[in-house]
């Protein structure tokens, strides 16, 4: 019963009933919630602190930063108030906000990598790449929600977006239609088995797909099979790390890579005159990425 009444009393600020609110439906940093609420930091780390300190929100760390949602479950005897703050009048359009927010989120983190964006830096020089290449055939392996696949599309002839997530997919249809881009073929198949063509394409670009799958080798075979001559391999990666929490969170299956064994690999699968970029850490995040590309004979 004491638990319940200082409950209560900690919820009888309309602040830390909308923060509560917004973390019940995603978590989110402190950064996050000040655009949201409309308060200083320091005010938002504090009503942060009295709801951790009633066991009402839980913390966790990724990637360097501290994240808050609802650590409360519907057997417990506060529920009740939770659900009364989820359903009360949004007066100050904290939904609407949170929306925008999780979308914005979401187009920066491409392929539910919720901390990197490849495809943004992709996107920034597609459009020089098109008055530089000739018009190409492009699949893109493992396309996500589509943001390289889309700026692909804007000076390529045409690209065969690929993933095995439907949701993503559906995602990635809808940005193309946005974009009023038609040059696209999505495709829902198994990266180490694809049904293109033997010779098929101009080029393939691989941007963090490879620590998704089983085995990254058979992936860049396919990619060998599928290129024509002369054609292309654009990998993007991680280096290797130690943020165990993507294993489960994000269903990677690797914990990165060593430039060196992808170079292997591309060798192994056929591929020659390779070049390697590594790229600096990115602000506080503990991921670095490198590029690699190869060339089959």
């Amino acid at each position: 019963m004491d638990e319940l009444s200082q409950s209560f009393r900690v919820l009888g600020d309309s602040t830390r009933l909308r923060i509560l609110r917004l973390v019940a439906e995603a978590p989110l940093n402190v950064t996050e919630l000040v655009s949201l609420v409309g308060v200083a930091q320091s005010s938002v780390s504090h009503h942060l602190g009295k709801l951790r300190g009633l066991g009402l929100i839980r913390e966790e760390r990724q990637a360097g930063f501290s994240y808050y949602s609802l650590a409360l479950e519907s057997a417990d005897s506060r529920w009740p108030l939770i659900r009364l703050a989820r359903e009360a009048e949004d007066a100050a359009g904290d939904s609407a906000r949170l929306k925008d927010l999780l979308r914005a989120r979401e187009d920066r983190q491409a392929l539910n990598e919720r901390l990197l964006e490849p495809g943004q830096s992709w996107f920034l020089w597609a459009g020089a790449l098109a008055s530089l290449l000739p018009p190409l055939d492009v699949a893109d392996f493992g396309c996500g929600s589509g943001p390289l696949s889309v700026a692909t599309a804007r000076w390529a002839r045409h690209v065969w977006a690929i993933d095995q997530n439907a949701e993503a997919l559906t995602q990635a249809r809808e940005r193309a239609q946005r974009e009023g881009r038609a040059n696209i073929t999505f495709l829902l198949e198994d990266l180490h088995r694809l049904s293109l063509s033997d010779g098929s394409m101009d080029l393939v670009v691989i941007s963090q797909s490879l620590h998704h799958v089983e085995s990254p080798a058979s992936v860049l075979s396919e990619a060998a099979r599928i290129l024509k001559p002369g054609g292309r391999v654009v990998v993007l990666e991680l280096m290797p790390h130690d943020e165990r929490w993507v294993l489960e969170r994000l269903g990677h299956r690797h914990l990165g890579f060593a430039p060196e064994f992808l170079e292997s690999a591309l060798s192994e699968a056929g591929f020659t005159s390779f070049s390697r970029e590594t790229h600096a850490r990115d602000g506080a995040s503990p991921f670095r990425v490198f590029l690699l590309t190869g060339v089959k004979p």
